[in-house]
């Protein structure tokens, strides 16, 4: 073929249709971006269709190359000595349309979360918080596999005689990716009997805190002190879990401790005045209330007190307590009673300059770490 033949003009004009059709696919590509879908997007956010604005949001890239691949492809039939019908070129497109569309739903999966909560608001399905993440996440995984599937079936490969045909190869895989497949069966664990859910406040052998995520291979713990642990799903799921958001009651028990000066009278009315200031106080759980005079303590009298408040939230909690003690404070002035303060008696040896007798002394100090000695 002669240069002359070959820049000849049916083929520059095939060349200009054919790039032409690419530019106008092009320019299609950026007026669908820039215009319908943001109207659309627009609308929807107005109209509060959360949803569809995600969805079209998970869409946006993927259709503007699909507007590329419609522009390769039906450029292609104007560009001179390139045949359309062609079985790779066939494949190749088909394959990229299927990997385009895989993008379009793998992006729309994220959104499925929202989806979910919409179905739990509307129709009281119950779908539990720690099971929408990981449906989501497992809908991803179903997407990618999908396209792998499909590319792979566009080129003829057989993808169940692959997996079928790994024999020791995949028991060797299987092997090595143990710690992943352990893992994923934690995870399967964790969501099926529900120890715990999202946002609860769990405690176990290596980490206290709030559950922030559960994915397929771990999950994420925020400490008190707002650090993030990463615990793997198989040792979370073989470990002793206390979930304390599961708590009905949350307990406060101590002792007080009163002087050896009060007298019976004085002490009985204390300790009835304090059970039954519990016994009426509407924060306080009316099941198990427990004032009694409990024992001879070293620095006094001791009065033990056993409660729960019927809050499990850790600041109302606190705010209970406080107020309690309060009113514990209120009875103990009205009735004159004083806490007894913890003292330490010692024993000081000193020796007369005189005649080197040795005498005792005793006495009360209130900061038993001082020495005491004779000039």
């Amino acid at each position: 073929m002669s240069w002359k033949l070959f820049f000849s003009y049916e083929f520059i004009k095939d060349v200009v249709i054919s790039v032409g059709i690419f530019l106008l696919f092009l320019l299609l590509r950026k007026f669908f971006a820039k215009y319908v879908i943001a109207l659309l997007i627009k609308w929807i956010r107005k109209e509060s269709h959360s949803f569809f604005a995600h969805m079209f949001l998970s869409f946006e890239r993927p259709i503007q190359w699909m507007f590329i691949l419609l522009g390769i492809y039906v450029s292609a039939w104007y560009f001179p000595y390139l045949d359309p019908t062609h079985v790779l070129f066939v494949k190749l497109i088909k394959s990229s349309i299927i990997f385009v569309v895989g993008w379009g739903l793998f992006n729309l999966s994220s959104s499925s979360t929202l989806l979910f909560a919409k179905l739990n608001e509307r129709f009281n399905f119950e779908i539990d918080e720690i099971l929408i993440p990981f449906v989501s996440k497992l809908i991803r995984v179903i997407i990618v596999v999908l396209i792998f599937s499909g590319i792979a079936e566009e080129f003829n490969y057989n993808v169940i005689g692959f997996v079928g045909g790994l024999g020791l190869g995949g028991l060797a895989f299987a092997l090595a990716a143990k710690d992943a497949i352990g893992n994923l069966f934690g995870g399967v664990i964790i969501v099926t009997e529900k120890p715990f859910t999202i946002g609860d406040w769990i405690l176990t052998p290596s980490v206290e805190g709030t559950v922030e995520t559960i994915t397929f291979r771990t999950t994420r713990i925020r400490t008190f002190a707002q650090a993030l642990v990463t615990v793997p799903n198989a040792k979370l799921a073989n470990e002793t879990i206390t979930n304390w958001s599961e708590m009905g009651k949350r307990r406060i028990v101590f002792n007080l401790s009163v002087t050896y000066e009060t007298p019976k009278d004085k002490l009985e009315g204390v300790i009835k005045q304090m059970e039954y200031m519990l016994k009426n106080h509407s924060e306080i759980h009316q099941d198990t209330i427990v004032t009694k005079f409990d024992k001879y303590g070293a620095d006094g009298l001791d009065i033990y007190l056993y409660f729960f408040t019927k809050t499990t939230v850790w600041l109302d909690f606190l705010k209970v307590k406080e107020e309690i003690n309060f009113k514990i404070m209120e009875i103990l002035d009205k009735e004159g009673v004083s806490l007894a303060i913890p003292n330490r008696k010692l024993y000081v040896d000193s020796k007369s300059e005189g005649n080197g007798k040795v005498r005792s002394e005793s006495f009360k100090s209130e900061v038993p770490e001082i020495l005491h000695k004779d000039s």
